[in-house]
Formats: structure tokens, C-alpha cells, sequence
């Protein structure tokens, strides 16, 4: 049997309903996987997540899912991280404080202020930077409690705000990490998805 064109991790706390119906829309059966060999030689991966930081790095430990993931992307090769699957690639999370990230991208997750209602349910404005090539500007779907705050140098991002600013996405080489849902972002999320799967397949951007 040949490899799949598309792997989705399973990382044993994420619905997957939403995100492989998004890519069926786009023409392309999706593969859900647990196997680290197929997370590393995928050509195309997404790590999607909801569910809580410890649980997802915990359940990808046990499966040497984590391990297989970082040389992923320490090669370059196209993943599309989600919600959950952005945070999980970062140094830590204040959600789980004992728990440390991937530490693929600099940085820790923190809360949003107390001035503002947590989780964040709902769609948010996001702008981006002029060198983004996959991400647009619009409103986007969003379902977090805590978030990225600045931007690691040489990333391309774009940004919200919900109390203060924070990441809503990054662009960097064969990564696109986006705290939004675009599977769940209406006209404009199956764009960026649209756009993402054509950067993969040509091996061009910074996709």
C-alpha cells in the first residue's frame, strides 16, 4: 500500500470530525494516524488539538509521537499545527506548568487577562504580516484560553486581539501553526487551507 498524501496525528484528545471533513472539500481522503514512522514521513501532516496541554504532550510521549514530530519539523517538512497542535510545539503552557512543550517554537502559552472571558468562543479579526504568504486577513474561528504573545524572530504572523494582542498564526519553514480553527473559519479558513496544500505539494513558500 502506497503512503498517504495526507497524515492527521492522532494525539487521543482531539475531534478529528471537523478537520477531515475540511480537506475531503478540498478533494483529498485523509489519513488519521498514530504510527511515529508515518508522522515523519508523511507528506503532509496536521497535528490538530483541543483538550488540555499536559493530557496531549502525555498521550504523545506514551506513543513516541513527540520525538517523531520534532525531527518532522526540524527537517522542514509541511505540517499544519491547529489550535491545541500550535501550543503543544511551544516551550510550555501555563495550562500545564509541570508539562514541557516540544520547544520547536520559542516561547510559553499564558492566560488571557482577567478583564476578558476565557475560553475565547467565537470568531475574532485576525491581521497579518506583509510577508505572510498562506494566512489572509478576516475573521477567523477561535476556541482558546491561552495563547502565544509575540512573535519569534524571523516568523511571519498574524495577529488578534481579545483583551490585548496575541498570535493568532505563524508562518515559518514547512510550519503553519494556527491558534484559529480554519477548518471551522468558514470561506476564508478553506482558503488558507487551499493555499497550504498547493505550498506543500510544490514545495515553494515558506510552507
Amino acid at each position: 500500500m502506497s503512503n498517504p498524501e495526507l497524515v492527521i496525528m492522532r494525539t487521543g484528545v482531539a475531534n478529528l470530525a471537523s478537520i477531515t471533513a475540511a480537506f475531503r472539500r478540498q478533494g483529498i481522503e485523509p489519513h488519521l494516524s498514530s504510527s511515529p514512522e508515518q508522522i515523519l514521513s508523511a507528506p503532509m501532516l496536521v497535528v490538530p488539538g483541543v483538550g488540555a496541554f499536559g493530557a496531549a504532550i502525555s498521550e504523545m510521549q506514551a506513543k513516541g509521537l513527540d520525538q517523531a514530530l520534532l525531527e518532522r519539523l526540524s527537517q522542514g517538512r509541511s505540517t499544519l499545527a491547529i489550535c491545541l497542535g500550535m501550543q503543544i510545539l511551544f516551550e510550555g503552557s501555563a495550562e500545564s506548568p509541570d508539562f514541557k512543550g516540544l520547544g520547536f517554537i520559542p516561547g510559553r502559552a499564558t492566560s488571557f487577562p482577567a478583564s476578558v472571558s476565557s475560553p475565547q468562543f467565537g470568531w475574532n479579526r485576525i491581521e497579518t504580516d506583509e510577508n505572510c504568504q498562506l494566512l489572509q486577513p478576516g475573521a477567523c474561528y477561535f476556541a482558546n484560553s491561552f495563547k502565544l504573545d509575540h512573535a519569534p524572530a524571523k516568523w511571519s504572523a498574524a495577529r488578534a486581539r481579545h483583551g490585548e494582542s496575541f498570535i493568532a498564526a505563524l508562518e515559518g519553514p514547512g510550519l503553519l501553526a494556527c491558534q484559529f480553527h480554519p477548518e471551522l473559519s468558514g470561506r476564508l479558513g478553506q482558503g488558507i487551507i487551499k493555499r497550504w496544500l498547493a505550498s506543500s505539494r510544490e514545495g515553494s513558500g515558506s510552507c
